[in-house]
């Protein structure tokens, strides 16, 4: 959820020139490319088809309605460490600032590459018995689940800016591991059924295909390993199985893509394989 410190962030950024401008930019493109392209498709349906991705496994994860708080914090987490570099390293935060904004402003776009050829869509059930519930149920219309842009942001919060924090001697500004929050923000979308254990492995396979240097397999696989090692609603076997399937539906979108045209094919392919629902 947003504190404090990250509205203070927001408003930050929208006073600092340099910032506004490529901030102004990801906020056209998120509700244009996002929330734009979903609402939509709920206008006029059947122009996109919507997939369902739900897997068998999702059945092992419990629905934890605790983890929504978690869950709701994936934007949260990438503003939090920008915030960091404006108020103790403000020089950092003009040189550095605009090109993070920009470059999660890029994942948005690069994801929105497949929701203009497919929707996809899991089993939640209608929980209504917190504000945040409701707010999810009645602004979210949950049709761009491969690829999740929870999982990519996660992912590119923790190994990118994780990386520019290091290479700038200030990693030690956070509280925490920035690596463990996006593993706690993985295993929450899970647990709040917004996502179903393929559409993991898919967000996983689009950020290796985004920047195969920088997300490449052993930093995505030894992220997997590390997936609910500190969670208790799962039973310690059944963790081994979801890491295998998400391994291996990993690897056969990567070796797909190594023989398609496009980085979007391998998960074309795949959902024209699920139900269809509309």
């Amino acid at each position: 959820m947003i504190d404090r410190f990250v509205l203070h962030t927001i408003i930050k950024i929208y006073t600092t020139p340099k910032l506004r401008t490529a901030a102004r930019r990801l906020t056209r493109t998120v509700f244009s490319r996002f929330f734009g392209a979903q609402y939509k498709a709920q206008l006029f349906p059947k122009r996109i088809p919507v997939f369902s991705v739900d897997h068998q496994l999702d059945d092992y994860i419990p629905f934890v309605p605790q983890y929504v708080s978690t869950y709701l914090n994936f934007m949260a987490f990438w503003i939090r460490p920008l915030g960091i570099l404006l108020k103790k390293y403000p020089s950092y935060a003009r040189e550095y600032g605009s090109d993070l904004i920009h470059s999660v402003e890029r994942l948005y776009l690069y994801a929105s590459d497949m929701y203009q050829h497919a929707f996809s869509t899991t089993s939640r059930p209608r929980y209504l018995k917190s504000w945040s519930f409701i707010l999810i149920h009645a602004t979210d219309p949950h049709l761009c689940c491969v690829p999740s842009l929870h999982v990519m942001l996660a992912l590119h919060t923790y190994i990118k800016i994780g990386r520019l924090f290091r290479s700038l001697n200030i990693e030690h500004a956070f509280g925490t591991t920035l690596r463990t929050e996006a593993i706690h923000i993985t295993e929450a979308v899970l647990h709040v059924k917004q996502h179903s254990v393929n559409c993991i492995a898919a967000a996983l396979y689009t950020m290796h295909c985004f920047d195969p240097l920088l997300f490449n397999h052993a930093e995505i696989n030894g992220f997997i390993d590390d997936l609910f090692a500190e969670d208790a609603y799962i039973l310690p076997k059944n963790k081994q199985i979801i890491q295998d399937h998400i391994h291996r539906l990993y690897k056969a979108f990567c070796d797909s893509g190594a023989t398609s045209s496009s980085w979007k094919q391998p998960l074309l392919n795949f959902l024209f394989t699920q139900p269809r629902v509309r």
